[in-house]
Formats: structure tokens, sequence, C-alpha cells
């Protein structure tokens, strides 16, 4: 992706007003955190690189598409994949069932969903959970859940929304070891507001200040954390 001095409005002022980013397959592997304290800012900055919303200025390129133009945002959309905190489910929708919806959504052949879902549970370790009904599972299942539903159309690029924050050290490390595999086959980006959070699972730190995205952070991953590891094959 590219981004040249990009700006969004949102009612009468600027969620963004300059945002410069460029991102190639020289970052296969890596993560791209966007540390961002107004939620304005950051649903912005999702709207944009989803094709949600049509910047005002500046150059954006995602994925190959000139995201300026109607016809870009509407070729990039389906190849893009969102990972949110998880609101509250339906109570009788499972985790396997969660996943299921994603990959019918994402229009993959009916001959081939129940490949791709049950590949992509056994890829962040849910298997076990797969009959679990969400809304009992553990939070951190729950996330891994999103993300799985997110990433089960193989999309060229993965957000992860406010997915990080507000977890103990504990199921951060459980879920950032999802989110680094998947990234040797997906650019990934990382939003959200806790910034300790995207410095232990993201290589990299921007901030997202006033509109203006700055200068990467210094990270201070906690002492023991796992080192990268060397590429999975699949």
């Amino acid at each position: 992706m590219v981004a040249a001095g990009v700006g969004a409005r949102r009612r009468r002022g600027w969620a963004l007003r300059s945002v410069s980013l460029r991102l190639d397959q020289q970052h296969s592997g890596r993560i791209v955190g966007i540390a961002a304290r107004q939620p304005a800012a950051s649903a912005a900055f999702a709207g944009l690189l989803t094709g949600r919303v049509r910047p005002a200025h500046g150059e954006l390129r995602v994925l190959g598409e000139d995201l300026t133009t109607a016809a870009g945002r509407a070729a990039v959309r389906p190849h893009v994949g969102v990972a949110r905190k998880p609101g509250r489910a339906g109570p009788g929708l499972r985790v396997r069932g969660l996943v299921q919806r994603a990959a019918r959504l994402a229009r993959i052949p009916r001959a081939d969903r129940e490949q791709r879902t049950e590949a992509i549970l056994a890829r962040l370790a849910l298997t076990p959970w797969a009959d679990m009904p969400v809304r009992s599972a553990p939070r951190v299942i729950s996330r891994r859940a999103g993300l799985a539903a997110a990433a089960v159309h193989q999309p060229g690029l993965l957000l992860l929304d406010c997915l990080l924050d507000g977890l103990t050290p504990r199921e951060l490390d459980s879920l950032a070891d999802g989110v680094r595999d998947l990234a040797w086959d997906m650019a990934v980006i990382a939003t959200g507001r806790d910034v300790s959070a995207l410095g232990f699972a993201c290589d990299q730190v921007l901030t997202l200040s006033h509109g203006i995205l700055t200068a990467p952070l210094a990270l201070r991953r906690p002492a023991g954390a796992a080192a990268r590891p060397a590429k999975a094959s699949h």
C-alpha cells in the first residue's frame, strides 16, 4: 500500500489531515501498528484502507487499487479482512459457525468453504474450541475466532481494528502468535489505543495524533517475549 498526504473529513472537521505510509513486499512477515488515541481518526484510517471512506485529498493505493476512485474502492473491499474487538455474539453462534458465516459472506465457493474453515481453525489453534458458543468462550478465544473469520478468505490485507486492546499479557501473547503467523501470507496492520499491546505484537508502531501519522515509537517488548518464529509451511 502507498499513502501520500492522505486526508479524510468527519462531519465538519478533519479526522485525518496528512497520512503517509508505504508497505511493500519487503514487509512480508512484519506487522505495522498504528497507535491512535482519537476514535474518529482510527475509524477514518480503517475506513480508508477498507475502501469504505473516500480520501478527501492525497494519494492512496491499496493492493494495487487507486482508492481515490469509486471503482478502486469497490475492487479492494473483497481483498481486505477486518478483525475487530467482538461485540455480543448471538446465543447460538459457535466458533466454527462464525468462521463459516464469514466464508459465506466472502463468497468462497460452497465446495471450498468447509476446507477453508477447518484450515484456518487449525492454523489458529481453534479446532478444540470450534463447537463452543462464541459468547461463552474465553476472551482470547473469541478474539482468535474473529481473527479466523477475517482471514478465512485469505485477504491481501488484514486489518486488526483495536483487536489487541484490553488483553492481559498472557492473552496478548496467545493472540499475537497467530497474528505473526498470518503476517507471512498477508500484509497486517493493527490499530489500537493500547500502545504497549501494539509494541508487543508489532515490528513497528507509528502514532496517529491530530490527524497526522508521525515517526515510529521505540519498541520495548517485555523481557522473555518470544522472537519471531521462522516462516512455517502451510
